[in-house]
């Protein structure tokens, strides 16, 4: 690493939205937006030397929640959703090997043309060696999202932190909604509990409890701010530290 740089932690997982990707069409995936996630991503990676794993959610393609009120079976959209976070997953992976990284794809649904297996050891090493390893297909099971697929996989590779990268402007945890109610209050720092009893929506209650229970400490910051991941990761204030 580079004198005079310093990281705040060696290892994290990256949560990232798949409405990030749709960009200003608000669905489908925008290969700007993708490429310029993925060019802030590899920057911070090289200029710091931090291990980074990444799951990528699937709400710009499908959402199992939309397709189970729409009157499908819920299991079967999840599995649908899933599917959805593998198109994301390779896409981003596509732009890091453009980039020239190293890149791992691993799905938790079998799915070997495209992607490996995920093995936690195999996932584990591939970090030790610098590789990028992006999580998709959730956790393999229905009825859990992919906050909840994050924390799983934070905590099975033993990331110091997971961060959630939002996409809407908002630049972490808020009394209100800031974009609605000009009086809400940015809180910098809050508890498991708080989150929960609170019942602020930040996560799913699943992936809170998982953190809670592992000591994984979470950012919610915004990914899409110009430097943003770089400050995070240096050490600065940025976002709401859940932990």
């Amino acid at each position: 690493m580079p004198d005079g740089k310093r990281k705040r932690w060696s290892r994290v997982l990256l949560k990232l939205s798949g409405e990030a990707f749709a960009g200003e069409a608000g669905h489908g995936i925008d290969g700007k937006v993708v490429q310029r996630i993925a060019d802030d991503i590899l920057a911070v990676k090289e200029d710091l030397d931090v291990e980074i794993a990444i799951v990528v959610g699937g709400g710009n393609i499908w959402r199992g929640m939309t397709g189970a009120a729409s009157g499908l079976d819920r299991a079967q959209a999840d599995y649908m959703g899933m599917l959805a976070t593998v198109i994301n997953a390779l896409a981003l992976q596509d732009i890091f090997e453009q980039r020239g990284a190293q890149t791992r794809l691993q799905s938790a649904i079998h799915m070997p043309q495209v992607a490996e297996e995920y093995i936690r050891r195999r996932a584990i090493r591939h970090m030790e060696k610098g590789r990028f390893v992006i999580f998709a297909a959730g956790t393999g099971n229905p009825f859990f999202t992919s906050d909840t697929s994050a924390a799983l996989r934070a905590v099975e590779i033993g990331a110091d932190a997971l961060l959630k990268g939002t996409h809407g402007g908002v630049d972490g945890i808020y009394t209100d909604d800031p974009r609605t109610n000009p009086s809400a209050t940015k809180i910098d720092k809050l508890s498991y509990l708080d989150i929960l009893n609170r019942d602020l929506r930040v996560m799913d209650s699943t992936a809170i409890t998982h953190a809670k229970e592992n000591d994984l400490p979470i950012v919610v910051f915004d990914l899409m701010a110009e430097g943003s991941l770089r400050a995070l990761l240096s050490g600065e204030p940025i976002g709401t530290i859940v932990e």
